[in-house]
């Protein structure tokens, strides 16, 4: 049994220090899943990985962390917890009150492929993403930890207990479902 699950162990008994010890074990982790992630995200993004590791955290509980099963049932909801955070800010970004869509450039570098707002993929991803979970759950949960976590297809086939081969598998028939949701 892994270091992470013992510690939701003891949390889970109530132990006062194992919130702490969790967070310091999880932080680099879960901040290298975050600027994974935030590294395919548009230019004018403002949110850094280490407010998204700590909006994580406080949604999962903070140190008053709910009992978690075991390491994948903690690192699914973070990943969940993630997607959340960042669906919620596209589509803050995007709400007229809000300047509509509007994308801050910095003239100095003026790029093309930074003109492109990403706020409409993500929300259209998040959105499919919920239909495609009414199909498949699992492959849902595989997109999550992908997509929204950026974890590698090996750690997710880790997380979810499931070979990389069926990993990959489910990878390409999620990216094509979601495509041909997405693109209607």
């Amino acid at each position: 049994m892994g270091e992470i699950t013992l510690l939701l162990g003891r949390m889970g008994k109530g132990e006062d220090r194992a919130a702490e010890e969790l967070m310091r074990l999880v932080y680099a982790e879960l901040h290298k899943v975050a600027s994974a992630k935030m590294a395919h995200e548009h230019a004018a993004l403002t949110l850094q990985p280490t407010a998204l590791v700590h909006e994580a955290w406080l949604r999962l509980g903070g140190d008053d962390q709910p009992n978690w099963e075991n390491r994948r049932h903690f690192f699914f909801a973070a990943a969940e917890a993630m997607r959340r955070i960042l669906i919620e800010r596209a589509r803050r970004r995007a709400a007229v009150r809000h300047g509509g869509g509007q994308v801050r450039v910095d003239e100095d570098h003026l790029d093309a492929k930074e003109i492109a707002v990403d706020d409409d993929r993500i929300v259209a991803v998040s959105d499919a993403l919920d239909r495609l979970a009414l199909v498949d759950a699992r492959k849902a949960e595989l997109v999550k930890l992908r997509y929204f976590a950026g974890m590698t297809l090996e750690e997710v086939a880790a997380a979810m207990d499931i070979s990389v081969p069926t990993a990959k598998r489910w990878w390409v028939f999620a990216k094509a479902w979601l495509y041909k949701e997405v693109k209607n």
